[in-house]
């Protein structure tokens, strides 16, 4: 209990955040902020939210949404046929507060505006993994044909530093590298991860299996977080991983294990169950492990594998594992299906997807 006591002080406030009270949000799997503004991908309502403001009320009207042609629309691609103003199942967002990049994951692509969209339902300026804007077929001919450097498959993570791009090709078992954020329709990737060639598919224990988020630390660590294997992959330098395997293994004892919760019963405080992001926090990581209802924290970034996390958000112990605390009611305190973490200086903001909401915490260190 004393690790959990520790935990609650480096919290000074939480803040719960539903969106526009009117056309509240459904499952939000992707949460970001930069230059306190809040970007939230309302997932199962195909939209994406721009706040300009971080909001300080439980309700607040977004300032701009994406996706669709007006705030209170959720059709799938507007109920329409896909487009470059439109959205099926957004998740990972980047922004630095000027650029935007979505990953618009059952359209098969990724979606780059250059300036900060103004305009509720405006179109995006790139899309990378179509050859335009109007297709939307995985690895663009069909899920039977093979990958390639141009093409996509359920991506669901993005990430950049403002110059280069990442992008968790999920349903390809990879992780593409671009050189420069691409400024052209289907720009092919420079490099990939986890696969000998761009045209591979078949998969290995030693490399990511189901890649849903990619993050890059400031000193160039890199994690990709493996959700089918319950693991997070952790290099010390990114670019090592395109020719060798991570580094450190966060989740389980070896490349060889893949159990949920390392095949317990319950939860420990080194183990993961279907985890989905990573965020980079000063020497430390936080790690969203969804399964486990919980929001785990490594003060320092770990050496070895099977490391034990130091403490946790959204239970009041490593060993439970449910639900919003095992109860059938959300509290401030508890969390439902975390997707993903962002933190801008200290404001963290977690999307809670499960509870439908976004948690707010003002982090004290």
């Amino acid at each position: 209990m004393d690790k959990v006591a520790k935990l609650e002080k480096i919290v000074k406030d939480t803040q719960i955040f539903k969106g526009d009270k009117e056309s509240p949000l459904l499952a939000p799997r992707g949460v970001f902020l930069a230059r306190n503004k809040l970007f939230i991908a309302d997932t199962a309502q195909n939209r994406l939210f721009i706040w300009n403001q971080l909001p300080k009320t439980a309700f607040q009207k977004p300032d701009v949404i994406l996706g669709q042609n007006a705030k209170e629309q959720t059709g799938r691609n507007a109920s329409g046929q896909v487009s470059g103003s439109t959205l099926f199942y957004p998740s990972g967002i980047w922004s630095d507060g000027e650029k935007l990049i979505v990953a618009d994951a059952w359209n098969h692509r990724v979606l780059i505006w250059f300036q900060m969209p103004t305009q509720d339902g405006q179109t995006a300026d790139v899309v990378v993994g179509q050859a335009d804007f109007h297709s939307n077929q995985p690895n663009v001919k069909g899920i039977s044909h093979s990958p390639s450097a141009q093409s996509l498959n359920w991506p669901y993570g993005v990430f950049s530093d403002g110059h280069q791009l990442w992008i968790a090709d999920t349903g390809n078992r990879r992780v593409l590298y671009f050189e420069k954020i691409p400024t052209q329709n289907f720009t092919p990737a420079d490099h990939v991860i986890g696969k000998p060639n761009f045209h591979e598919r078949d998969y290995d224990h030693n490399d990511p299996i189901w890649p849903y988020s990619v993050k890059v630390s400031p000193n160039g660590q890199m994690t990709i977080t493996d959700t089918q294997y319950y693991r997070v992959l952790l290099w010390h330098d990114w670019k090592t991983a395109f020719e060798k395997k991570a580094d450190v293994i966060i989740g389980q004892a070896s490349f060889d294990a893949n159990g949920q919760n390392q095949f317990g019963w319950f939860p420990k405080a080194q183990t993961l169950n279907w985890c989905y992001d990573t965020c980079f926090y000063k020497d430390g990581l936080w790690v969203a492990d969804t399964g486990n209802s919980r929001v785990l924290w490594f003060e320092k970034l770990p050496s070895s594998s099977n490391s034990a996390a130091k403490n946790v958000l959204g239970q009041d112990n490593f060993t439970t594992g449910s639900e919003n605390k095992n109860t059938i009611w959300s509290t401030e305190g508890s969390l439902y299906w975390p997707f993903q973490i962002c933190i801008e200086e200290t404001t963290m903001v977690v999307a809670d997807t499960g509870n439908h909401r976004i948690i707010i915490n003002n982090l004290s260190i």
